[in-house]
């Protein structure tokens, strides 16, 4: 279920996914992601450096988190990068919109 799978990634201090949802989301719970893709439709968790596109082959994705694992200021650099999808403000930012009219 989705409120056990936030709570597990709220408790990762890294994770590694290919899902584009999970990219989106890490960044709002400060955990850093290694995208195991060759490329990604969220290019902003890259170019914010909240996320590592580590490709896929085997070899590419233990060095990237080798990376991370054994360099805890760089780990703890993408776990603090402003979120690139937003500050999860939007309904509120909504609501009042609507309430003006």
């Amino acid at each position: 279920p989705y409120d056990q799978m936030v709570y597990l990634m709220m408790q990762a201090y890294l994770i590694l996914t290919d899902s584009g949802g999970i990219q989106e989301e890490a960044p709002s719970l400060n955990v850093p992601v290694i995208v195991m893709r060759e490329k990604t439709e969220r290019p902003e968790g890259i170019e914010a450096g909240c996320a590592l596109l580590a490709g896929t082959k085997g070899g590419d994705i233990i060095r990237a988190f080798e990376k991370l694992h054994s360099d805890e200021d760089v780990r703890l650099k993408m776990g603090n990068v402003e979120n690139p999808y937003g500050d999860g403000q939007s309904a509120k930012r909504i609501a009042e919109i609507i309430n003006q009219v």
